[in-house]
């Protein structure tokens, strides 16, 4: 199971920390990035970590904004967004990958989102 929770509404220019809880894999062993999905919209990749940690990837909308963490003891996930915009509106996931790089193939293992909405 994945769950993610933290979202909420903010104003532009505000901070939100998102968390993903992970069970039923080994944390460690699977990169894992978020998604989002705005109203309308196909899902879209943000940002992933790699196995372990050592390396992050972000799509360039959010770069400087956006910190993805784990803490693998815990099998958490988390993304913490600052100097949001109105295009950053969308419901949230989580979700392990094959590869962390910008490709975004995942094993099609998805949990609840949680709904970002940033008000202008």
């Amino acid at each position: 199971q994945l769950q993610a929770y933290g979202g909420g509404l903010v104003q532009v220019g505000g901070s939100l920390r998102l968390s993903c809880v992970a069970s039923g894999f080994v944390f460690d062993d699977y990169p894992i990035g978020w998604f989002r999905q705005a109203p309308g919209k196909e899902r879209e990749g943000v940002s992933c970590i790699s196995a372990g940690g050592a390396s992050t990837y972000y799509i360039d909308s959010v770069k400087g904004r956006f910190t993805i963490s784990a803490n693998s003891a815990k099998d958490t996930l988390y993304l913490q967004m600052n100097n949001l915009k109105p295009e950053d509106t969308a419901v949230y996931y989580c979700a392990p990958l094959v590869a962390c790089g910008g490709t975004w193939s995942n094993w099609n293992y998805w949990g609840q989102g949680t709904l970002v909405t940033v008000s202008s």
